[in-house]
């Protein structure tokens, strides 16, 4: 291994921002390449840099950039100020509040909007607005002000947010017993050609791949994940979608329908931004290209959202309009399918 011979803080000194233990299967790769599969926005330059700052850190030592990772190793970035996602600046940043009482209000979440603050998104999340427009929200497990749950950057539509401890908890608690209701529109590649069906795999981080969900055998290794799914409106080369979950797990959907053959239309970390079906004419990519162009992003909207309130017992449910890039989107592959139904 090779380590730095200067470096002016230990790691007693150092905040750790990133921490990751290559695989078994790991076959050796310089680190700066390595890092850059594990670390969402991460550049090759910013990455050799904090290496030869002597922020790159493998089983204890800090390393150049040209170290290569094998099976086993332990590394660490650690930087000499905490992480960004500690720091919450309020934002004035509008909301679209759908609902709110004394307790907790329901908010619709824009597409392109990260939920709370991380690496490379230190600011205009939705909690720098919240705690922009509220005060002393109580914070979760992981120490976000008012989140009960999240929805993707590039994922649309409801979220409830809690405003007391009492309400974090009761909210949670409907989450972890998966008795809260949730509904996601997709669209996705392909013909499903089940009406109905669940999905079941348990889904953790992928070993190759950090930025990357992964189904894996049961009892091999992630958390128990189940999606139940109905076929709204078959479009030829593309399928609408309702989606309801039993859990919550990060990007359940996403990979649990990359999963059996039918990836998010657009949705770019699972390859969905390819023609997936459909022919080889030129004029059918062009299509795609411009339904592409239409909705810049993963086509999944969290339209429906229903829990017990926390005081009044009553259970409540909300609905959202699906958004405009969406909207559209499916509209135009209505008209193609009805189009090609019609040569």
């Amino acid at each position: 291994m090779e380590v730095q011979d200067e470096f002016e803080l230990n790691e007693e000194e150092l905040f750790e921002h990133h921490s990751f233990k290559a695989s078994k299967g790991q076959d050796p790769l310089r680190i700066d390449k390595f890092l850059m599969n594990f670390i969402e926005n991460a550049t090759r330059n910013k990455i050799q840099q904090a290496a030869r700052d002597g922020n790159v850190w493998v089983n204890g030592a800090t390393v150049k950039q040209n170290y290569k990772v094998k099976a086993g190793d332990h590394i660490r970035v650690m930087f000499a100020h905490p992480p960004h996602e500690n720091l919450l600046t309020p934002e004035n940043i509008p909301l679209d509040i759908v609902y709110e009482d004394d307790v907790l209000l329901i908010v619709n979440k824009p597409a392109g909007m990260v939920v709370h603050p991380g690496h490379g998104n230190y600011s205009g999340t939705l909690i720098n607005a919240l705690i922009y427009h509220f005060e002393n929200l109580p914070k979760n497990s992981d120490e976000r002000p008012g989140l009960v749950h999240r929805i993707d950057k590039d994922t649309s539509g409801l979220l409830v947010v809690a405003k007391t401890e009492a309400a974090m908890t009761h909210l949670a608690k409907q989450f972890f017993e998966k008795s809260s209701e949730r509904e996601y529109i997709a669209l996705v590649w392909g013909n499903v050609e089940e009406d109905e069906g669940t999905i079941e795999g348990h889904i953790g981080r992928n070993p190759k791949n950090r930025l990357q969900m992964h189904v894996f055998p049961e009892g091999e290794q992630g958390k128990e994940a189940v999606t139940h799914y109905k076929v709204l409106e078959r479009l030829g080369y593309v399928t609408l979608l309702s989606c309801t979950l039993e859990t919550g797990r990060t990007h359940q959907i996403r990979v649990h329908l990359r999963h059996i053959g039918h990836t998010l239309f657009n949705d770019e970390r699972y390859g969905g931004e390819r023609v997936l079906k459909g022919t080889t004419f030129t004029k059918y990519k062009q299509f795609v290209d411009n339904a592409f162009k239409i909705l810049p992003r993963q086509a999944l909207h969290a339209k429906t959202l229903g829990f017990v309130h926390p005081v009044s017992g009553k259970f409540m449910r909300f609905d959202s309009e699906i958004p405009e890039d969406m909207a559209n989107c499916i509209e135009k592959w209505r008209q193609y399918a009805k189009h090609s139904q019609a040569e």
